[in-house]
């Protein structure tokens, strides 16, 4: 049997409940992974609280999970690339992550490299992949200066170091306990909220060249619009209502196992670290999603299985 974590109503974590269930079979192209670890993401607050429903409704009993790293326990026809026993990571082909087994398109996964822990793992494909995938779509590179809201979180802090691996100067907002952290990951660190304008001016020679909004406030917009001159190098992942409103960008990932192979390479070379902040059991469900939540998580929250 295997344990998944589902809900069958909308609500906050009270909603949270765990089941037994037999282990999915995997189909054409799809492997079977037993999961070690498993990332949480402010995707799943939004499927589980139903403010996603107009773009992805719950289908009860609804589970959650996108992004894993596990042991392959099973094969299904046409996968050549993976045998049983390997160690892997990648997305969930569908929610579901946050359980003892899942189902994956071997076409998206990957091999995890030995160096990296299993926690790391399992929260690197989603939030480092949509940080890829939106630095890319704004056009950040050499020479260029990006603002970086939310710079502290799951993908806003890869989002910081995958920009200065591509050679970019980056200016991230956060509250002030993190602006030491930001400094290590090479970010120049201003605190969020009113006058964010006039703070981000006082630490660049020049004004940002594209913004990328993990926060989704106002204040965060309000500057992105203020301080970048070209509005479709501004894009957000966390406000898609207020798009239309600031004529800036709804930014959506893209995922690949290309994209994916070139971010475990960068943490090969110590160029991007997975900060992860806790790890729960599948048990503490209620306390994790809390934690998600409160929108005060450094890096990434976990459930790491035994």
């Amino acid at each position: 049997m295997s344990t998944a974590i589902v809900f069958t109503e909308y609500g906050g974590p009270e909603v949270l409940r765990l089941v037994q269930a037999a282990p999915p079979t995997p189909g054409e192209g799809q492997i079977r992974v037993r999961v070690r670890a498993a990332g949480l993401q402010p995707a799943d607050t939004l499927l589980r609280s139903g403010r996603f429903r107009a773009f992805m409704p719950a289908r009860f009993p609804q589970r959650l999970g996108n992004e894993l790293a596990g042991v392959v326990d099973a094969v299904g026809p046409g996968v050549e690339q993976f045998r049983f026993g390997e160690q892997v990571l990648g997305p969930a082909a569908a929610p579901g992550a946050h359980a003892d087994h899942v189902l994956a398109d071997a076409a998206q996964l990957v091999a995890k490299p030995d160096g990296l822990d299993w926690s790391q793992a399992g929260a690197l494909s989603a939030s480092g992949q949509t940080a890829a995938t939106c630095l890319s779509d704004l056009g950040v590179g050499p020479g260029d200066t990006v603002l970086i809201h939310g710079a502290a979180g799951g993908v806003g802090s890869m989002a910081v170091q995958i920009a200065v691996a591509r050679g970019a100067r980056v200016v991230g907002t956060a509250s002030e306990r993190n602006h030491g952290f930001l400094r290590e990951l090479g970010a120049v660190p201003v605190e969020y909220g009113p006058g964010l304008a006039e703070r981000v001016r006082s630490v660049t020679d020049a004004p940002p060249d594209a913004a990328f909004d993990t926060a989704g406030t106002a204040d965060a917009l309000e500057a992105s619009t203020e301080l970048v001159a070209d509005r479709s190098r501004i894009g957000t992942v966390a406000a898609a209502a207020d798009v239309e409103r600031y004529g800036i960008r709804r930014m959506s990932t893209r995922r690949s196992a290309e994209q994916l192979r070139e971010l475990v390479e960068l943490t090969r070379a110590g160029r991007l670290t997975v900060f992860v902040q806790r790890t729960f059991g599948l048990d503490q469900a209620y306390d994790a999603y809390k934690e998600l939540d409160s929108g005060h998580v450094r890096g990434k929250l976990v459930f790491l299985m035994p």
